[in-house]
């Protein structure tokens, strides 16, 4: 993953984006941070974010104009937010307001301010912390400008005096009464200053002298040319800044403040020889990438205060910061538990993905993080970028697994269940009996078939009833969880497999029974005729269901999120349902929106704990029953408790009670269903004599060890695996407790252990579990 494509992929993610109103702010004052030390009555921390952005907190919380107020989200509702006041509550009610200084080593540079009112003050405050020596130059007897013309009532000038209290801390001169001109020969003239001094800073403010008399080189509207970002003029060392470009009628304070922030770091990068202008976008004012959500957040006036003299009483401060929204997007994390679990959001989730790949020694931390994501995509959906957090996760697996980097347990099992169902145990393909071409061929993909192997018999003889041209069927599985788990070569092996047993059927059109195979197929054989068996069934029409039991239903529609682009096959599984009868009831997010049921990108397998959160979240959604038209959708649903049916559950309803109810087959189970299904239809479709595996090993396994076997993954035909070697080899230890054995195999990269008890019909199975613990001696 390269460094660039790693930064192209972090700016999609606005999340790090300043509020409006903090990058409205000329200074950038931090008013999200502000108001939420306020909503918590943490005046101290308050004050603190003010005064790290602008050097006189108690001049400005009084006099400043605000212009945040014009990019605050909430004016979008109602009103915005009283920022100013609530700046001046937190100064006031704060025991302290020291800024804190450190010094930096003296430099043997001078700098000269001319106008020594808040913008040149602020510059000499940002130049003293740095170290240089400033010598301040002002016409008047009195430092702080135009502020003394406040009325005191607004501006106490008790306020004035400790603000400036810092200047005594810094090293700086103030000459008072010096009017700086363009005499030549006199000492005072800007010419002498700039070859005296090596910077200097014009900040005149809105003075009434004509700027002709500095003899610098004027814009076409008569003021001093600058540079927009840096304030340099047409002599390489003066800058000038201040209110004077905003006109007369529009001083503004907070403006004065961030000139003297700006001129304070060109003068620094100049001193320095670095570059003036770059990396300056975001100095001053500009419009913030942040996007938030305002769906739903009710009208609430602004507070206003009972005494507008004294300000907000604390109780008013408090109320009127919590109308604040605090501003931030997060809009993918609000829907993906993935995103959320890890307590952070994608900008860092990639910089995380990057280091993590970066890493040659060492442990790799984000491994279980980059594992674990269902890669379903709503995060792009959501994501007022498009970011995909999905396409990371999976190009870093692929990368890992290339490197040898990957944990082989992560996907080992889905891999072995994968490797399963393309095995002749199941996959199998041929043309419908009687036919010697097909016109077309069903795929019902390996979990349905694992999950209502009698569901897919009964489609595929329905088909061939209502295609008159030749229905083939294809049994295995479309190679997803390799795809999912990074193994770039396993799945383009598969797929290869696959498409070599279609074009052996004569290349005919394809109609999966898995949403999942639909993707797959569609993704990778952009010319493939590939239809879902929703839209097709949409089009040819039912099976009769005059003769059979029906009654109306509520249901929740849940679509699969490998198909969330798939508007006409989603249509068609509303149109189903109305044709059968029943009522479809929405969820916020369906369709492009839906919500992975949690076995995506093999998250079941990489990180139980988000999937089960995942499921028990989209469970609560809705109190009635969900229909789904994904087989592991619905047997997720199930297993966590939730009331599911498959839409095949409606379309071949039987007789069994409790059908939404029932709790999908294990893991093994899931594996004979597959056999078995091969087996049935070898035998009842194509007379064929399918040899049945003889198994001369039989377990006894109570409900309890069952349970345990699941969770942990392990299969029937593991602990045969066990057993067998053990009472082959002779290879076990034996508990004198009880008279039980204790054995190991390893198949591949995972280690499986049974506790067992050999009986007079079988095996009596006691406990298990696997690990991939290696000891290596010399």
């Amino acid at each position: 993953m390269e460094q660039k494509v790693l930064k192209e992929r972090e700016q999609q993610c606005v999340q790090e984006q300043p509020p409006g109103c903090t990058a409205a702010c000329p200074v950038h004052v931090d008013v999200r941070g502000m108001v939420a030390a306020i909503q918590k009555e943490d005046y101290k921390a308050g004050v603190q974010l003010l005064y790290k952005m602008v050097p006189f907190p108690r001049i400005i919380s009084r006099i400043c104009d605000q212009p945040c107020q014009q990019a605050c989200k909430r004016q979008e509702i109602d009103e915005s937010i009283a920022v100013n006041e609530l700046e001046k509550s937190c100064v006031d009610n704060s025991n302290e307001l020291i800024l804190k200084i450190t010094p930096m080593p003296p430099k043997d540079k001078t700098i000269a301010i001319i106008g020594a009112g808040l913008s040149g003050l602020t510059a000499a405050v940002e130049l003293g912390k740095k170290g240089y020596n400033v010598v301040i130059f002002e016409a008047k007897k009195l430092i702080g400008g135009s502020i003394w013309n406040i009325p005191e009532h607004q501006l106490p000038r008790q306020n004035i005096a400790d603000d400036f209290a810092i200047l005594k801390r810094m090293p700086l001169e103030i000459n008072l009464h010096v009017i700086v001109n363009n005499h030549k020969n006199s000492k005072t003239s800007l010419d002498h200053i700039s070859a005296t001094f090596d910077a200097v800073y014009l900040a005149t403010g809105c003075i009434e002298t004509n700027p002709h008399y500095w003899g610098l080189a004027l814009d076409v509207g008569g003021g001093i040319a600058i540079h927009p970002a840096t304030l340099a003029t047409n002599v390489p060392n003066v800058f000038a800044g201040g209110s004077l470009y905003l006109g007369p009628d529009r001083k503004s304070p907070i403006t004065s403040i961030s000139h003297g922030k700006i001129a304070a770091n060109s003068i620094d990068r100049y001193l320095q020889n670095a570059s003036l202008t770059a990396s300056r976008e975001k100095e001053g004012s500009f419009t913030s990438l942040l996007y938030t959500n305002i769906a739903g957040v009710e009208p609430q006036k602004r507070v206003r205060s009972a005494d507008p003299n004294k300000g907000y009483t604390t109780e008013e401060a408090v109320r009127e910061a919590k109308r604040c929204l605090l501003c931030e997007c997060l809009e993918c994390v609000k829907v993906c538990e993935y995103l959320a679990h890890f307590h952070a959001y994608p900008k860092r989730y990639v910089r995380e993905v990057y280091n993590n790949l970066s890493i040659v020694m060492g442990v790799h931390h984000a491994n279980k993080m980059i594992n674990a994501c269902n890669l379903c995509g709503l995060c792009e959906q959501v994501c007022p970028g498009n970011l995909n957090m999905g396409e990371i996760c999976q190009e870093a697996r692929r990368i890992m697994v290339k490197r040898g980097k990957m944990p082989p347990r992560v996907h080992d099992f889905a891999l072995r269940d994968m490797q399963f169902s393309t095995s002749e145990k199941f996959a199998f393909s041929r043309h419908q009996p009687g036919f010697a071409s097909s016109s077309t061929v069903f795929f019902p993909g390996c979990q349905l078939s694992a999950s209502s192997p009698e569901h897919v018999k009964s489609m595929y003889q329905f088909l061939c009833k209502k295609i008159t041209d030749g229905v083939g069927l294809m049994l295995g599985c479309c190679g997803v969880p390799a795809d999912w788990a990074g193994q770039e070569n396993l799945f383009k092996e598969t797929i290869k497999a696959i498409e070599d047993s279609w074009r052996k059927l004569g290349s005919p059109r394809v109609i999966t029974g898995c949403p999942t195979c639909y993707s797959v197929f569609k993704r990778e054989w952009p010319s493939m005729d590939v239809e879902s068996i929703w839209t097709v069934l949409d089009k040819i029409g039912l099976p009769d269901q005059r003769k059979k039991p029906h009654t109306s239903l509520k249901l929740v529609v849940h679509d699969a999120c490998t198909t969330r682009h798939e508007a006409a096959l989603q249509q068609s599984i509303r149109k189903i349902l109305h044709t059968l009868g029943h009522q479809v009831e929405e969820l916020e997010n369906s369709n492009e929106f839906t919500e992975c049921c949690g076995y995506g990108g093999l998250m079941l397998f990489a990180n139980k704990e988000i999937a089960h959160k995942m499921i028990k979240k989209r469970s609560q959604q809705s109190e009635n029953d969900f229909l789904t038209y994904c087989a592991m959708c619905r047997d997720n649903f199930a297993s966590q408790g939730k009331q599911s049916y498959h839409l095949l559950d409606l379309i071949f309803p039987t007789r069994q009670q409790d059908v939404a109810g029932k709790k999908g087959p294990g893991y093994s189970e899931r594996q004979e269903n597959r056999a078995r299904l091969k087996r049935t239809l070898q035998k009842e479709v194509w007379g064929e004599l399918a040899d049945k595996e003889q198994c001369n090993v039989k377990l006894i396994i109570s409900e309890n060890v069952r349970q345990t076997l699941e969770e942990l993954m392990i299969l029937d035909s593991d602990i045969i695996a066990v057993i067998s070697q053990a009472e082959h080899t002779g290879n076990k230890f034996k508990n004198m407790e009880n008279n039980s054995y204790i054995a190991s195999f390893k198949p591949a990269s995972v280690t499986y252990w049974v506790e067992y008890s050999p009986q007079e019909d079988g095996f009596l199975v006691h406990n298990a579990y696997s690990h991939r613990l290696e000891i290596k001696g010399s």
